[in-house]
């Protein structure tokens, strides 16, 4: 199966995933916010990727690399996440019939845990961060013969989130700038893959937590680095960049907003707020980054990517006491 792992990440692969991925995932909202445009100072659009069956953008991905996967005659895979890849997996391999173990780090966001394993997919939790557990997976691996299918140094797997975006473009094709999550940077690298094809006047700003900024030191210095890895947020938390991914948005991205815990729990709470919805932190952290870019995004038409919405309740429960928007519920 190596073949896979060297398959092109194009616009016309994007374009030919799109057909496989849509029998599944049906196109998500792009919904003009008037609060939130009043907020920034610019005509604010979020594309939902959280209502995407499993709640994440990453199903578009795991549902591209399935339909190859069954063509090849793979009967199962294994990979390692945080939870929303692990999810899409999971999710993703049931749908076309095959085995999927996932492994997580231990103390791994419960609501995501819990979805796993609804999915028929066998669960294991080892190590204490997203590195750590992808140790154990390549032990699994070789044991029983199963597809890895890396979270981000995956071709099939960007080609497939890229749709996602082929979808803004549509829709918004005098769009100005886009903000994405960074973690792993299978995102990040399907909005570069398709916006510098089809509208690379386009500005990319991609979004990382700075208690977790391997992906921002990597960007900066233009090489692979690993940082510590201490964010809440699940989405964020890497303590490396992934040279797949990394080798298109190194070069592709235009700016890079590092947020703090606290504007990360804003982002939440804004969420709520302006759209109702209740998106985990890397999923409204692009609101808080856009916030803090408000000068520079004025007059503009920005759309925002809220990639995920399985927050823990505890997640939400502490944004609900730290962010400040949550006070116009509670007055």
């Amino acid at each position: 199966m190596e073949e896979l792992k060297q398959y092109p990440i194009s616009i016309s692969e994007v374009l030919r995933s799109r057909v496989v991925v849509g029998a599944l995932a049906r196109s998500t909202q792009l919904i003009r916010y008037e609060g939130l445009s009043k907020l920034i100072g610019a005509d604010v659009h979020v594309k939902h990727e959280n209502h995407n069956p499993t709640g994440t953008f990453k199903i578009r991905g795991g549902i591209n690399l399935m339909s190859h996967l069954r063509r090849k005659g793979v009967k199962g895979v294994i990979t390692f996440s945080t939870g929303n890849h692990g999810l899409s997996i999971a999710t993703s391999a049931s749908w076309f019939g095959l085995d999927a173990v996932v492994v997580v780090p231990e103390n791994s966001n419960p609501t995501k845990v819990r979805a796993i394993r609804e999915c028929g997919a066998e669960l294991v939790e080892a190590g204490s961060t997203f590195e750590e557990a992808s140790h154990a997976v390549e032990a699994l691996c070789q044991e029983r013969g199963l597809y890895y299918a890396h979270p981000a140094d995956e071709p099939l797997l960007i080609n497939g989130v890229g749709t996602g975006f082929l979808e803004i473009a549509e829709d918004l094709p005098d769009l100005d700038v886009v903000i994405v999550p960074l973690g792993a940077g299978s995102e990040a690298a399907a909005a570069v893959t398709v916006f510098r094809a089809l509208c690379p006047g386009v500005r990319i700003i991609a979004v990382q937590a700075e208690c977790s900024p391997a992906a921002y030191q990597s960007w900066r210095e233009g090489r692979i680095c690993h940082a510590p890895n201490i964010t809440f947020a699940g989405g964020f938390a890497t303590g490396k960049a992934y040279e797949v991914p990394f080798k298109i948005y190194k070069d592709g991205l235009d700016d890079f907003v590092l947020l703090s815990e606290e504007e990360i729990y804003d982002g939440i709470g804004a969420a709520f707020y302006y759209t109702h919805n209740l998106a985990e932190g890397a999923g409204a952290a692009t609101i808080a980054a856009a916030y803090r870019l408000r000068d520079e995004l004025a007059g503009k038409m920005v759309v925002l990517q809220m990639s995920g919405g399985n927050a823990s309740p505890e997640e939400i429960l502490e944004a609900g006491r730290r962010s400040t928007f949550f006070e116009g519920y509670t007055q």
